[in-house]
């Protein structure tokens, strides 16, 4: 994947993070290299996979 990005002037003036996801970024300004990575500290026998059920929109 190639992104470009132009950049211009930013002025952020309040900032209020009402929740954060168990994997999420987030970033003011600038960076040259963003590197992710995990870890998954459960141990297996205790994740249960069961049958997936399907999201239907409410309207």
């Amino acid at each position: 994947m190639e992104l470009h990005v132009t950049n211009e002037n930013l002025c952020v003036g309040n900032i209020q993070v009402t929740g954060v996801a168990s994997s999420a970024l987030f970033l003011i300004g600038d960076v040259n290299t963003i590197q992710l990575s995990s870890a998954f500290d459960t141990p297996p026998e205790s994740l249960i996979i069961g049958p997936f059920v399907p999201l239907v929109p409410k309207g």
